[in-house]
């Protein structure tokens, strides 16, 4: 269903989930725009591709036969600690894993452009380390009621 609605989808986290995605963009005659999610945060309670793992996943052959998709970059998560070392260099990370893709398999693809990382609590240190997108639900619509 969220194929039909968006124009770019921020959590693939999964193989299987960017297949399903550009299986039903097809069939709808769409093409959203995705971002690869990255896990580097010490968290179990987060997903996505590890560094190593999402390098050895997006190749040449992988984006040619994805025709449904329009890779625009990554996002992630930093972990939820209070050390503001640990959260930058989990942007760090992150930012370096959009680099590498940028300069290698999305060398020519000028609208892989999105490095989507920082929230309410620690989007100024996303922005200092890269971050060209932030996602600030909480400061807008307050905490999320359980």
């Amino acid at each position: 269903k969220v194929v039909a609605a968006a124009s770019m989808i921020h959590s693939v986290d999964s193989d299987r989930l960017l297949r399903t995605i550009d299986a039903e963009a097809r069939k709808a005659g769409r093409c959203p725009g995705v971002l690869l999610q990255l896990h580097v945060a010490r968290e179990e309670t987060k997903f996505g591709f590890t560094p190593a793992e999402l390098l050895e996943f997006v190749t040449p052959q992988l984006v040619a036969s994805l025709e449904g998709v329009e890779f625009r970059g990554v996002m992630g998560m930093a972990s939820n600690v209070d050390d503001e070392e640990r959260i930058r260099a989990d942007f760090r990370e992150i930012r370096r894993v959009f680099d590498r893709l940028k300069s290698t398999v999305f060398a020519s693809s000028p609208r892989f452009d999105t490095v989507s990382m920082g929230m309410s609590h620690d989007w100024p240190v996303a922005v200092q380390e890269g971050s060209t997108m932030v996602r600030v639900g909480t400061s807008i619509f307050g905490e999320r009621e359980y």
